[in-house]
């Protein structure tokens, strides 16, 4: 998740004389093999299996603190959220225009209410956001044509304080829409601890793995062949149809980029973990963190007051520097695994929503 998630960012820093999607049109024939990829298998991708899993986590959160029953867990949620808006908002303000941790804080704030939904009411409303975000419109990033602004390469400090600001708001507020229906899924999974116990959900796991998984990579083309130069731009009505399936199609190959992990760890939990899945766990337990040092990286790479490289490096450059990055975290969390240190930002977010119940 977090190596998709730097891809994903990464790229929406590039500036060239022509830009769709977050991709340069002027790029070589790597390029256009590595924007392929890229907007087949990761954008509009790695966020649905974000939301899937943060979904998943508030179930275990009030599954494990329910004795102490529904107005305090509500709180304990309201806790957490609040840090995350905190954060994120700041996150977004020092580092990374793009934040999301701040809507997911605000996705929290009404989502603690859904904890005690019964299952058709989760499912209604995944399915209901779910159509709304597949609706022809022109809003969706894949189609976009804009250059990055000013908040994300803002030319000085003060410049970038007041945009980011603004930007931050109105994606922690919008993102929430988009981010429902995997959430409300994730509740629903969490409850019957599907992907802790894939070994009894196999046949599910194997059904939304493959339709899922099928689906984005399918619904993806239109879009990934136009940005890799392959076809021509058609006409803005078919942009706008195009789009949103793109994006739709995202939030299924999500769902199954998540049954697919569950059934790999199945196979790693019959022969035993290895070093590579305490390396990779490692980073799992401190996915705040490595996240949030990911946007370090982009802020000095690519604000134009520091190195200035987004009309430098290439889309197959930035992937390499969006790997790179990610590895570096893995190696960072490994490392704090082996000597004993939690992630600083995952040590906050638990002080701040457990401060009455304890740890």
């Amino acid at each position: 998740m977090l190596l998709f998630i730097a891809l994903a960012n990464s790229h929406y820093f590039l500036r060239g004389p022509s830009v769709l999607g977050g991709y340069p049109r002027d790029g070589s024939g790597v390029d256009s093999a590595v924007t392929w990829l890229l907007s087949t298998f990761v954008d509009g991708r790695a966020f649905p299996m974000f939301g899937l899993l943060f979904g998943y986590g508030v179930a275990q959160i009030a599954r494990r603190q329910r004795t102490l029953g529904p107005w305090a867990v509500r709180r304990l949620l309201w806790r957490r959220s609040l840090v995350l808006i905190v954060v994120g908002f700041l996150h977004a303000l020092l580092l990374y225009a793009g934040d999301i941790l701040a809507a997911y804080g605000v996705l929290l704030l009404v989502g603690a209410w859904l904890v005690r939904w019964k299952d058709g009411w989760l499912l209604l409303t995944a399915l209901l956001f779910f159509a709304l975000g597949a609706l022809p419109g022109d809003g969706s990033s894949t189609i976009d044509s804009s250059h990055p602004d000013v908040a994300m390469l803002p030319p000085d400090v003060p410049t970038m304080l007041v945009e980011r600001a603004q930007v931050s708001l109105y994606i922690a507020f919008l993102g929430p829409v988009g981010f429902l229906c995997p959430f409300a899924i994730g509740l629903w999974a969490g409850r019957r601890r599907i992907l802790e116990r894939p070994e009894r959900h196999r046949m599910l796991l194997w059904g939304t793995a493959s339709v899922g998984i099928g689906a984005a990579v399918l619904g993806a083309q239109p879009i990934s062949l136009m940005l890799a130069g392959v076809l021509a731009p058609p006409d803005q009505p078919t942009l706008e149809l195009i789009g949103p399936l793109h994006d739709a199609t995202g939030v299924l190959g999500g769902l199954g980029y998540a049954a697919l992990l569950s059934l790999i760890a199945v196979r790693f939990q019959a022969r035993g973990p290895g070093r590579m899945v305490d390396v990779i766990a490692a980073a799992g337990e401190r996915s705040m963190t490595c996240y949030l040092a990911q946007s370090v990286v982009w802020a000095v790479v690519f604000t134009p007051f520091l190195l200035d490289l987004s009309a430098t490096l290439t889309v197959a450059g930035t992937a390499f520097l969006a790997t790179t990055t990610w590895l570096s975290t893995v190696l960072l969390a490994d490392w704090m695994r082996r000597t004993g240190r939690r992630g600083p930002f995952e040590v906050l977010v638990r002080r701040v929503t457990y401060r009455r119940s304890g740890w």
